[in-house]
Order: structure tokens, then sequence, then C-alpha cells
């Protein structure tokens, strides 16, 4: 094997190792990942995504004709295939221009349409391949025929994946024969050995599938959260429509028994229970103010301070600089509701409930307590799940929110940004 061969199987090694430098980098990009995981861009944004791309390649095609020897930088090839996969025929094409530029200049006047015909053929490809097909290209190639040949001995079918492998393959041994031909106009990876010629074809299909390989694993991610997004939204619906029924059958119970007696607290009692179940059921978006939580829980204690009289005792301590805080709907309400089931209803002497809210400089600390000796019951743990789960998915502040439950005494604590 001569020096020439050595040359090309190292350059081989260098470009599956920038092929995976620059796609790994991009992946850390929120800007990129966001462009790159838009179902529908608008052309500001496949400009700035086919800059992402194409700008450090375009540094890396001109280090190529700047330095010698170095020629893994150059990956104009193999990107011009990706955005024509990912974006379609039209992005390409920029792309290509982009990628071209730098060996025009160096007079390799044939880099421009061969770049622009590769664009044609991935993106018409792509337009003709499901996404699905795209993303979960393989470059493992093994594998790939392997899968391919089991599959079809036993249900013979057209495998895109396959057929992108030969098209990216027979792409690039077209290339490496003009870049024999016309040296001076045109610059590919060529040798005159076949079995390093087969190994450069069988490398592009490789340094193609890297890319997608590390972007789809941040598609499959970004699916994940959103599908754990859109699993913590429906347990909050459950929740919304989860009023206790035994809260829903004492609170009704307890207007009866005072139309008699007291109409007209009976009827404050029915419009306090009516606000509750208004704001529950409402669609609050994401996230409210401390200050709407605070006047939905005190509507809950007042509905329960009809019901329990002097045997529930509430003490607010409330910081009005943290009223602004946000945190997720229906957090403070499961909180006082679990302190007053564990320490008023088992209580003949009932219990206080103490609910305070502080600011500390950027954070805001709300506390729910009760103070009772009766013997504790297991806690309502979906709503308190629940609450952790939506506070971590808004603020990231995992450990900011405790409970415990000892001796009939529960406590609550949450941290959430001020």
């Amino acid at each position: 094997m001569n020096a020439s061969s050595n040359l090309i199987l190292i350059t081989l090694l260098v470009e599956l190792g920038v092929a995976a430098a620059v796609a790994s980098s991009l992946a850390r990009s929120v800007t990129f990942k966001r462009l790159l995981l838009e179902p529908h861009r608008s052309r500001r944004d496949s400009l700035k995504l086919i800059a992402m791309v194409c700008v450090p390649l375009m540094l890396g095609v001109w280090i190529r004709v700047r330095v010698p020897n170095f020629l893994a930088a150059d990956l104009a090839f193999e990107a011009t295939i990706l955005l024509a996969l990912l974006m379609g025929p039209l992005a390409a094409i920029a792309g290509a221009v982009l990628l071209a530029v730098p060996a025009v200049l160096h007079h390799e006047y044939l880099a421009l349409p061969v770049n622009l015909l590769v664009a044609a053929v991935a993106g018409a490809f792509g337009r003709f391949a499901d996404p699905e097909d795209v993303w979960s290209f393989s470059p493992m190639i093994d594998l790939s025929i392997y899968r391919w040949v089991t599959r079809n001995l036993r249900r013979p079918q057209l495998d895109r994946q396959i057929l992108l492998l030969v098209l990216v393959a027979s792409m690039q041994f077209g290339t490496s024969l003009l870049a024999q031909f016309h040296p001076r106009y045109f610059y590919a990876l060529h040798s005159d050995v076949w079995w390093v010629e087969l190994l450069i074809c069988a490398t592009a299909p490789i340094i193609v599938g890297i890319p997608l390989k590390i972007w789809n694993a941040v598609r499959v991610e970004r699916k994940l959260e959103e599908q754990g997004r859109l699993l913590l939204e429906a347990r909050l619906d459950a929740l919304q429509r989860q009023i206790n029924p035994h809260f829903l059958f004492n609170t009704l119970n307890s207007a009866i028994a005072l139309v008699r007696e007291d109409p007209a607290r009976a009827e404050t009692m029915l419009e306090d229970l009516s606000d509750l179940f208004r704001h529950a059921l409402a669609d609050q978006g994401e996230s409210v103010t401390l200050a709407e939580e605070i006047a939905l829980a005190k509507r809950y204690l007042a509905i329960e301070q009809v019901r329990f009289g002097e045997r529930l005792r509430v003490e607010w301590v409330l910081d009005s600089q943290a009223d602004n805080a946000r945190l997720p709907p229906l957090l403070l309400q499961p909180l006082v509701e679990n302190a007053v089931r564990h320490g008023v209803e088992p209580s003949a002497t009932g219990a206080q409930v103490k609910i305070s809210t502080q600011r500390r400089g950027t954070s805001v600390v709300i506390k729910v307590t009760n103070t009772v000796s009766a013997p504790g019951r297991p806690g309502n743990g979906v709503a308190l799940d629940n609450v952790r789960d939506r506070l971590n998915l808004l603020h990231d502040v995992q450990g900011q929110f405790q409970t415990a439950l000892k001796d009939g005494v529960f406590q609550a604590r949450i941290e959430v940004p001020a």
C-alpha cells in the first residue's frame, strides 16, 4: 500500500471525526435545535439554518484549499446531501452555492455545477422518501444491509434506506471519477486501488448518517419532552376535574342544613363553591400568579370553615412582594386540602392551618402547615406528585418542593423564582 493510499485512509478517519464534531457542536445550540425541529420554518429561519450548517463547513473547504494534505476538512458533498434530505432541494441548492464559493475561488470551476446536481438528486430523493426513513438512516452499513437482506428474503419490498445508501455511494463514486479525470477543476478523494476506492464510497453514507443519528437523538429527546408535557397537561386536566366527591357532597349537605337556619350564609357558601369550580375548570395556561392561587385557596377554606366551624383555624402570613411570582395553576389548593384533611378531619378539637409566603431575594417561599395531635393517615400521593411534576416542568427547580406527614402534622414547602 503506497503513501497516497495511507493518506486517503487517514483522511477518511479524520472526516468521520470532523462530521461527528460539527454535528455535536450544532446539536448543543438551542437555536439550531429549534430551527432544525421546526415543522414550518419561515424563509428567514431557513436561511439561518442553512448558514449554521454551511458556514463552518465553508471554512473547512477554505482550509482544504489553503492547507496542504488537510483534505478531511472538506465535507461539502455530504453537507449538500444533508441539507437536501432535511430541508428540500431549494435549501440544498442555496447551501451548495455557499459551499462551492471557496473552491471556485481556487479555480475548481466544476465544484458549483456538481454541488447543484448533488443537491437536486438528493432533494428529489428527500421528497420521495418518508421523513422517518431519512431520520432513521443508519451509518452502520453492515447492519443496514443485513436487515435489508433478511427482510427482503421474507417479503421483497423497496427499502428507501438502502436506496439512499446506494445513491450516496454512487454519487461519491461519480465525483471520484470526475476528480480523477479533471483534478484541476474539481476535488474529491479518489484512488486507483480498488478497495481504497470502495472505502471512499462506503464512507460517504456513514458521514451523512452520523449527523442524522446525532440530530435524531435530539429530535427523540424533544418528542419525549413534549409527550411528558402533554402527559402532565392531561394530569392537570384530570386534577381540575377531580374535585373530591366527599368535599362536594359535604359542602352541599352543609348548604342544605344552612338554608333554613342562615340562608345568607348558605348562599355565600354556594357562591364560593361556584367560584371554586369555575376557577378550577378554567383554562389558565401554563402559569398563574401566587395572588390568584391564594384567592382560590381562600375560597376553598371559606367553604371548609362553614363545615368545621371553630375546629378549623386559619392563619395567613402573606408577603405582598411575593404576589406576582408565577407557578402552575392548582398548586396551592391541593396542599391546603391535604393540611385540612390530615389536621382538621381526624381531630376532635380541630387544628390550625397556616399558609405563609415570603420573598427571599430572587425566590419566593410558600409554606403550608397544620398543628394537630391526631394520628396521621395516608396522604393524597397522586395530587402531591402532580404538584411536584408540574412545578419541576415549569420552573425546572428539582428539590424545591418538599412535603412531610408525621403524627398527623402535614407540612409542605415550595420555592419558586420571584
